[in-house]
C-alpha cells in the first residue's frame, strides 16, 4: 500500500468531511431560498429575500420588542393542571410535560414589564411553540394577571397573538376564557389604560373571537392568516371559491379589521409612538397644554 493511501487520502477526507451543524441554513417557508440561520436571526427571521415573517418564539418576540432586549417575566398563578381528566391518544398530563420541556414555558403565555421607546409597557405573549398556542384555564388566567400589573403600574398593555384557537383537551373550560379575557380588557378601559393588540402568523379561533379583536389599536405583521374558521373550512362549507388573500392582514386592513400592517423592523418605534399618544400621561399633558 501506497503512502498516499496510507496517509494522504485519510488527511483529505478529514478535511472534507468536517461537521456540519443541521442548523446552519434555513430554508424560506414562502420562497424557499437558503439563508444562514446566523443572519435569519439577526433580521428578526423576515426572510430577506420575499420578506416572509417566519414564527417567533415568544422570548424573541420579548426581547426584539423592550429597549436593548430588557425584561422581567411576571410569575403567573398555577391551575388545575388537567381539569377534565382528558386523554385521548395520550394524556394530557403527559402532553404537557413534553410541551413544557419543548418550550421552556409553563403554558402558552409569557407576561414581562419593561421599557418601549423609554416608556413603560406590559407585554404579554402568546407562544405558538406551546401546544400551538391553545387557550387553555392557565392561559385565561395569565392573561387577567397581565392586565392586573398593567393597571397596578398605569401601563399600557401589549398582546402579541398567535394561536390555533381553544384547547380542546379542556372543552368547556377552554370556551370559558373568551368571556373571562373579555372582563380583562374592560378592566383596562375602566382604567383608562391602552390595549393594543399585534396580530401575527395565525391568529385563530376562540382567541380571534375574544381578546385578540378588542384592542384600542390592532396592528398585524404582513400576510398573517387572522380568522375565526380557516378558509378552507369556510370553502368547503359555502362551496364558493374564496377572495384572494381572504383572511390575510392586507385584506382585513381593506375590509377595516385591521388598523396597521407593520413588519418586525417597525413594531418597537411604532408601539413606542402610539404607547406615547395614547397613555393617561400623554393625555394628561396635553389637556394641561390646552388649559394654560
Amino acid at each position: 500500500m501506497s503512502w498516499l493511501t496510507e496517509h494522504v487520502r485519510p488527511k483529505l477526507r478529514s478535511l472534507l468531511q468536517r461537521d456540519v451543524p443541521d442548523n446552519l441554513w434555513t430554508n424560506c417557508e414562502s420562497c424557499s431560498q437558503m439563508m444562514l440561520t446566523k443572519e435569519l436571526v439577526r433580521k428578526k427571521k423576515v426572510c430577506p429575500h420575499c420578506g416572509h415573517h417566519m414564527r417567533a418564539t415568544a422570548h424573541e418576540r420579548m426581547k426584539w420588542t423592550f429597549d436593548d432586549g430588557q425584561y422581567t417575566t411576571i410569575d403567573l398563578p398555577a391551575v388545575p393542571a388537567d381539569p377534565l381528566h382528558f386523554r385521548d391518544s395520550k394524556r394530557y398530563t403527559d402532553r404537557l410535560k413534553t410541551a413544557r420541556s419543548k418550550a421552556g414555558l409553563d403554558d402558552s403565555l409569557l407576561v414581562a414589564h419593561g421599557r418601549i421607546d423609554g416608556r413603560e409597557a406590559v407585554v404579554a405573549v402568546m407562544a405558538f411553540e406551546f401546544m400551538a398556542g391553545t387557550m387553555g384555564s392557565a392561559l385565561g388566567e395569565a392573561f387577567l394577571t397581565a392586565c392586573r400589573e398593567a393597571i397596578q403600574r398605569k401601563a399600557p398593555l401589549i398582546i402579541f397573538t398567535a394561536s390555533g384557537g381553544a384547547r380542546m383537551q379542556e372543552g368547556v373550560v377552554s370556551l370559558m376564557q373568551m368571556p373571562r379575557t373579555t372582563i380583562g380588557v374592560e378592566m383596562l378601559r375602566e382604567a383608562g389604560l391602552p390595549y393594543l393588540v399585534v396580530l401575527t402568523n395565525p391568529t385563530t379561533g376562540g382567541v380571534s373571537a375574544s381578546f385578540a379583536m378588542l384592542g384600542d389599536i390592532h396592528i398585524a405583521e404582513p400576510n398573517a392568516l387572522i380568522a375565526f374558521a380557516g378558509p378552507r373550512v369556510i370553502r368547503d362549507t359555502v362551496r364558493e371559491e374564496l377572495p384572494e388573500g381572504f383572511q390575510r392582514s392586507e385584506y382585513l386592513k381593506d375590509h377595516g379589521m385591521v388598523d396597521i400592517i407593520a413588519s418586525r423592523a417597525e413594531l418597537p418605534a411604532l408601539l413606542g409612538r402610539l404607547i406615547g399618544m395614547l397613555s393617561p400621561a400623554a393625555n394628561g399633558d396635553a389637556k394641561a397644554a390646552r388649559a394654560s
